[in-house]
């Protein structure tokens, strides 16, 4: 993948703390921050799809009750009446 360049500008005691860490790890100061923005994006992704999992639970009766209506008796476990036998 092609790379392209950032410049950002920090305070000192953050350039040290991103040094200090990047050395802990053993990669660059780029890889590190480089490292930090991927698992930041993840970290918003998966929280998306935990709060939208949440939010299925939390309504998931609301949404049966809505649907249920519109699915034919077979499917809802339910026995289909013969044609002309009501």
């Amino acid at each position: 993948m092609a790379k392209t360049q950032l410049n950002v500008r920090v305070d000192e005691a953050t350039a040290e703390a991103a040094r200090r860490r990047a050395q802990q790890r053993g990669v660059s100061v780029n890889r590190y921050i480089e490292e930090l923005v991927q698992q930041d994006a993840g970290e918003v992704g998966r929280t998306f799809v935990e709060a939208a999992a949440d939010f299925m639970k939390q309504y998931e009766a609301v949404f049966a009750e809505e649907f249920e209506a519109d699915r034919p008796a077979q499917a809802r476990g339910g026995r289909s009446r013969p044609k002309g036998k009501r």
